[in-house]
């Protein structure tokens, strides 16, 4: 290349690497708003809304606690001006991830059964946050990794857990 000139490979190289993160974005936002329209039954719509506010404050805190001391950076997100974390994870995907957690709990089956549960849920959102960690520009792990990651989903969806109980005053087994 000739000094002087941009350079052009890179440049449009950088937008087809933040098309990526863009076409993630929505189709998080896509996909995750079919699967709530169509798994979750009238009847439990409103218990539908309580978890999904309930984990919203969770990742809410969370969320801002790991942004604002810089543990994890999100480069590409919605809303750059307004918050540091990812406003599509933190308060949309998860949440809703984490209704279906509620709604879909195996809680007339053994206690290693909704262990594995827990390990299956925490395990696959641990592993898509990786994946999207290495390969992309939607989080960066500064001070993080991905147990973390784990242990915190897992914390969050047991405490999502024990509220949905209580607030619809569901029995030990439910």
């Amino acid at each position: 290349m000739r000094p002087g000139l941009p350079d052009w490979k890179s440049k449009n190289m950088e937008e087809k690497e933040m098309i990526i993160e863009w076409v993630i974005l929505v189709t998080a936002w896509v996909v995750t708003a079919l699967l709530l329209w169509r798994f979750i039954p009238r009847d439990k719509l409103r218990n539908a809304q309580v978890i999904f506010m309930f984990k919203q404050l969770l990742t809410w805190v969370f969320g801002l606690v790991v942004a604002q001391y810089s543990l994890i950076v999100y480069p590409v997100r919605l809303f750059p001006n307004a918050t540091t974390s990812s406003f599509t994870f933190d308060y949309f995907f998860y949440p809703a991830v984490c209704v279906f957690f509620n709604l879909y709990y195996p809680y007339n089956k053994p206690w290693y059964n909704q262990l594995l549960y827990y390990l299956v849920y925490a395990g696959g959102l641990t592993i898509m946050e990786s994946i999207f960690e290495h390969y992309t520009q939607l989080i960066k792990y500064m001070n993080w990794s991905w147990y973390w990651t784990f242990i915190t989903l897992l914390v969050t969806f047991f405490l999502s857990r024990i509220y949905y109980r209580w607030f619809f005053r569901l029995g030990k087994r439910t």
